[in-house]
């Protein structure tokens, strides 16, 4: 029996503190009806806020209608958890203050009568006693006797108090021992109780999810920097990512006769501003229009960035082996193979970006930027290896073959790219205005640019007329190493006319098999160039290690850039 007691009083205690404990758990005021337990919810409060802010961004912002939809999902789980608290409340909270408060404090209460009885008992049969002491010891017997007999009678009054008493007790104590699984059972309630709230909390959310997440992919106005180039251009619709587009619109009008275009860094608070103005898709750019470098290391970033390069990493091995072929018409060769394998999106953008570099090339005369000098300061944008390793260690590894890779490219683009391009491809962006005296190669007709064939793709008929306001070759090298501006030569023609590519070629892409042609003149045996055989390999080589030097340097410092 003492064993039960002292279980009986740790379960009332251990109840007691649960239920305590249980009801700071509970967000909603308790003994309140649903309504009024539901307004004094926190997420009731949250979800009015939500919805309030919502309607006042309107359904012009995101954000406006990210607010309005998760205002309704918090307000439907608000509702959940009313139900759930109320469930709680009914068949776990008062179940177990019932049992902390009232039931095992009865059956305490109990053994206290109980023991007051026994008390009461132990007083009569005293008195009791005493009388039949007295009895003995007395002259009036009679006397004595009635009352002795009187006492008696409470004693055993006192005496069956006491049984009926403790047999009450006893059977309390066993109900309630029986009734240990039963108890028991709230906790269980508890737990299932969590888990229907958990569940219905989680059909809701799952509702709502595919509703949310669709508005968001829906949203267009999403950055353009550090994003997969064709997770962007399905996402904006587009068929050139944004920032090439609107960097190439912009330096067509302003910066085809800048010098050192893509070489000298703009000022890092002007680049940040025109990447921001980009990722959010804006057309308000005619204040960049006045400061073509930051158009330009903008243009630079965005390639930079790309989680995967223009070039792409998985040809990465191609290009490097196609420019390491020796001889001059099999290696154009070569790199048209790898170029056509390109992905589509990848090599419309290129074609986009090679085609107005080689326009700006036309302007080297001025702007200093020949296809070496650009392939010298955007090659490694374009093309990396995937490898990890520091800055510089990948500059050096990859600058030397990406110069071989990215000039002939530039040289020969309407080799490479036949087809013309219309660089207001969006139509989003005014056409630049001629200029009166022509000089920027550019004819317009119509407000659509006509593209004519780079300085570097004329025929054997324009060469001689070109070899005469041009040093020899050994004047450009002696040109390149004298001048404190690294690779500003004259961009000469080509020492011969582009071969046409195999008609099979072994490993490339669809369409690689066939290429324009670019000249009605049969294919035949490259031709070199008048009075000599080609560069010398040891000035070749010299250029080329200059050429990595100076991308090293280059890229090390638009690293140092963006870390300030």
């Amino acid at each position: 029996m003492n064993c039960i007691e002292r279980r009986m009083e740790m379960v009332r205690v251990v109840s007691h503190n649960t239920h305590k404990r249980m009801v700071t758990c509970l967000q909603g005021h308790i003994g309140a009806d649903a309504e009024k337990r539901h307004k004094k919810l926190p997420l009731t409060a949250l979800s009015q806020a939500m919805v309030d802010g919502g309607n006042q961004l309107g359904e012009d912002s995101l954000i406006g209608k990210m607010m309005e939809v998760c205002g309704e999902a918090e307000n439907r789980l608000a509702s959940e958890l009313m139900q759930h608290e109320l469930q709680l409340e009914k068949d776990v909270l008062d179940p177990l203050n019932q049992l902390a408060e009232v039931d095992i404090p009865n059956i305490l209460k109990q053994r206290k009568q109980l023991a007051k009885l026994v008390l009461d008992y132990d007083s009569a049969r005293a008195r009791w006693l005493q009388a039949t002491k007295s009895i003995i010891s007395g002259t009036n017997t009679q006397a004595l006797t009635a009352k002795a007999d009187l006492l008696k009678e409470e004693v055993d009054e006192a005496m069956n108090k006491v049984e009926l008493c403790k047999d009450q007790l006893a059977a309390d104590m066993y109900n309630f021992f029986s009734k240990e699984g039963d108890y028991a059972r709230y906790y269980v309630m508890l737990l299932e109780a969590q888990a229907d709230y958990h569940r219905k909390s989680l059909t809701v959310l799952e509702n709502v999810l595919p509703t949310i997440q669709a508005q968001q992919d829906s949203w267009t106005e999403k950055p353009a920097f550090g994003t997969a180039l064709d997770e962007h251009l399905k996402r904006s619709s587009r068929e050139i990512a944004l920032p090439i587009e609107a960097c190439v619109m912009m330096l067509l009008e302003t910066g085809m006769k800048e010098e050192g275009l893509f070489r000298i860094a703009a000022g890092a608070s002007k680049l940040k501003k025109l990447k921001a103005a980009l990722d959010c898709s804006t057309s308000q750019l005619e204040e960049f229009y006045s400061d073509p470098h930051a158009v330009a290391g903008a243009l630079k970033s965005y390639l930079r960035e790309l989680p995967e390069p223009l070039m792409t990493f998985q040809l990465y091995d191609e290009w490097i082996q196609a420019s390491s072929v020796s001889d001059p018409d099999k290696r154009l060769q070569a790199l048209w193979v790898v170029c056509d394998q390109l992905p589509k999106n990848n090599k419309n953008n290129l074609r986009y970006l090679v085609k107005f570099l080689a326009k700006l090339a036309q302007e080297s005369e001025v702007n200093k930027m020949t296809p070496s000098n650009i392939a010298i300061v955007l090659g490694p944008n374009l093309l990396w290896a995937k490898t990890e390793g520091s800055l510089a260690e990948m500059a050096a590894a990859t600058s030397v073959h990406v110069v071989t890779i990215i000039e002939p490219i530039i040289q020969h683009a309407d080799w490479f790219f036949p087809e013309e391009v219309d660089f207001n491809v969006s139509g989003m962006f005014a056409m630049p205005t001629p200029p009166s005296n022509h000089n920027n190669h550019l004819d317009y007709d119509c407000g659509t640019i006509e593209r004519k064939r780079p300085g570097s793709m004329v025929g054997p008929e324009n060469d001689a007329s070109r070899k005469d306001s041009t040093p020899n070759k050994h004047s450009d090298h002696t040109l390149r190493r004298g001048s404190n501006t690294l690779g500003r030569k004259q961009h000469t023609s080509p020492a011969f006319q582009p071969p046409l590519p195999p008609v099979e070629a072994p490993g490339s892409g669809h369409g690689a098999g066939q290429v324009p042609q670019t000249t009605s003149e049969p294919q035949s045996q490259p031709q070199a160039p008048p009075g000599g055989s080609g560069p010398d390999p040891a000035q070749q080589s010299l250029a080329q290690s200059m050429a990595a030097l100076a991308a090293a340097q280059q890229l090390l410092a638009q690293h140092t850039e963006e870390i300030r």
